[in-house]
């Protein structure tokens, strides 16, 4: 008797009809369900953007800047899970994708970049715009193309999509250059493909006997906690996640990455922990005696000197990806698997068994004490403090808007006094920390969830560096809002300054040094953001009157376009807690 899988049927390869090779990106995509792709023009991609403008299958977003189109079709996907995708020319305009490329890389994020190449005959002899795109991004992505025959594009891009989602998510680089997109063929798509290594497509799962193990190893502990990152929400494994802490009864201690993963309002939560998270998750991770981390990756931002990290606690790593085991940290228990599977599998293993959790009552009123005595906090002053700015925000839209940001204090600001219940509602550039992130990514967000308030928490360091992208948001009418926390200099490292370097600046001042714009000096803020952005046709406002603050964060709120709230708040302000670079939990600041 045959065996079931030899009598399988799979669909059919469809053979279409004559097209040139731009006309079969623009299928492939739609065959991949692409919506929506952030391209801007040159000379090696026209073939593929006339293509585009032959078809209704594929919205163009024309970004202002390459840099933002990346960033947009990043936070897309961030948003809603699915593979962004992103197009540029060849030369300046792939080489200027490079940031965001390495962003998804470091984030684990889903992501199609196709780039337009010169002629195959002037590859390797310096051709105008040219440059070695594949070679140039082969440390930073999942897997480059470089593809020298039309007809396998059809098969690239159906390999592309697969690589891109599989596993540990990430970028993937599609290089063609403008013969190929010229080239005449009839084309054949494929309906599935196969790889010679499955591990590339084969999720890992953990063995019955490991997870059970898991599972003594908390009936034994007196003081667990969980450990979760951005694993869990790619993974969409939340809802398993909740489950699992509440049927075992650990506290949940969350990465920047993971935030919304567990809910931030839920009795177990304890926030975020790592160098400006919350004091009680870094205490708890400091003094527990089991620690579960799933789904991240123990990065020096979360562990400070990784050798007083976590030192009485026995560790289970569960994640994708074996080469994060024992890459940073020495661990116990290193377990491969797919989160989603263990968590579901644990669950199920935990109710069969009908597992006990152990008596854990003197942690939680530990854990509960410091919750209690040392909260994300500031001090209130007569004008209008960053963190003030956000706590409003938040009450204001009911802590149900997606938002994102800019690399700096205001991102830490964001997540500390923005608690969220969901995940794919922080988005923020967290491994890379690449300033600029914030605006379009916000209108790459709003694009994915239209329905959605989407709010780009920005510095004014951080919102300049692409604040071109005002101009895409107006013409294409995408309701992106921006509220930047304006202090005049570049926070995060003035905030350095005054702890490590007796504050002396080192060009951190973003204005004039002789005439520093503050709440009390309006006539130094420059530039003038509201000026700039009624240029670009955006509505626009500045406050830095206390009293005025929630009236005009509602006003942007109720606009029904691209809104730049420009908060005047003052540069004196340090997020804390903070636990130096290279430094443990001993040694955090809290005041």
């Amino acid at each position: 008797m045959k065996s079931s899988a030899s009598t399988t049927k799979f669909p059919q390869p469809e053979i279409d009809r004559a097209m040139n090779g731009a006309d079969v990106v623009v299928e492939s995509l739609h065959r991949e369900g692409v919506d929506v792709i952030f391209a801007y023009p040159g000379g090696a991609s026209q073939e593929l953007h006339q293509a585009f403008a032959r078809s209704d299958k594929v919205r163009v977003i024309l970004p202002r800047h390459e840099q933002g189109g990346v960033f947009a079709a990043e936070a897309w996907s961030r948003a809603n899970g699915k593979v962004g995708v992103c197009m540029a020319t060849s030369g300046p305009g792939a080489t200027n994708l490079v940031s965001g490329i390495a962003d998804a890389f470091m984030d684990s994020i889903p992501l199609i970049c196709i780039t337009g190449q010169v002629f195959s005959k002037f590859i390797g002899k310096s051709a105008f715009q040219e440059t070695d795109f594949f070679g140039m991004t082969l440390p930073i992505v999942k897997h480059s193309y470089l593809v020298l025959n039309a007809a396998d594009l059809p098969r690239i891009f159906k390999e592309a999509f697969v690589l891109a989602r599989s596993g540990r998510p990430g970028p993937v680089i599609i290089d063609i250059p403008k013969d190929v997109q010229q080239a005449k063929l009839t084309p054949v798509f494929p309906a599935t493909v196969e790889f010679a290594n499955k591990s590339l497509t084969e999720f890992p799962q953990a063995t019955d006997d490991q997870l059970n193990g898991v599972l003594d190893l908390i009936s034994k502990a007196q003081r667990p906690i969980l450990y979760t990152g951005g694993g869990i929400i790619s993974a969409e494994a939340s809802a398993d996640l909740r489950a699992f802490a509440e049927k075992t009864n650990i506290p949940v201690a969350t990465t920047l990455m993971g935030v919304g993963g567990f809910p931030e309002d839920h009795t177990l939560s304890l926030r975020w922990f790592g160098m400006h998270g919350s004091a009680y998750g870094n205490w708890a991770v400091d003094q527990c005696d089991l620690l579960l981390c799933f789904g991240a990756r123990f990065d020096d931002r979360i562990t400070g000197d990784v050798n007083k990290f976590a030192t009485s606690a026995t560790i289970v790593h569960v994640d994708i990806d074996t080469s994060e085991h024992n890459k940073n940290k020495r661990v116990q228990f290193p377990v491969a698997s797919e989160i989603k599977y263990a968590l579901k599998r644990l669950n199920e293993l935990a109710t069969a068994a009908k597992f006990t959790p152990p008596d854990t009552k003197p942690w939680h009123t530990q854990c509960a004490a410091w919750k209690r005595d040392y909260p994300f906090s500031y001090e209130e002053s007569r004008h209008i403090v960053p963190q003030e700015a956000v706590k409003v925000l938040h009450e204001l839209t009911n802590g149900d808007a997606i938002i994102t940001t800019g690399v700096g204090q205001h991102q830490m600001w964001a997540a500390q006094f923005y608690p969220f219940k969901e995940p794919r509602r922080y988005l923020s550039s967290l491994g890379l920390g690449a300033m600029g992130f914030g605006y379009p990514a916000a209108m790459g967000a709003k694009v994915a969830c239209p329905d959605k308030q989407v709010i780009d928490i920005d510095g004014d360091g951080s919102f300049l560096m692409n604040i071109q992208e005002l101009a895409t948001c107006h013409i294409e009418k995408i309701a992106a809002k921006a509220m930047i926390l304006n202090n005049q200099h570049l926070g995060m490292v003035v905030q350095w300054e005054d702890r490590f370097y007796n504050s002396i600046r080192g060009n951190t001042i973003l204005g004039d040094q002789n005439n520093i714009g503050s709440p009390d000096n309006l006539e130094g803020i420059y530039p003038d953001y509201v000026t700039i952005a009624k240029g670009f046709g955006v509505k626009a406002r500045r406050v830095h009157k206390r009293e005025e603050l929630r009236e005009a964060i509602q006003e942007m709120l109720d606009h029904d376009g691209p809104y730049l709230l420009d908060v005047i708040v003052p540069y004196t302000e340090h997020v804390l807690p903070m636990i130096p670079a290279g430094k443990s939990v001993k040694e955090m600041i809290l005041k």
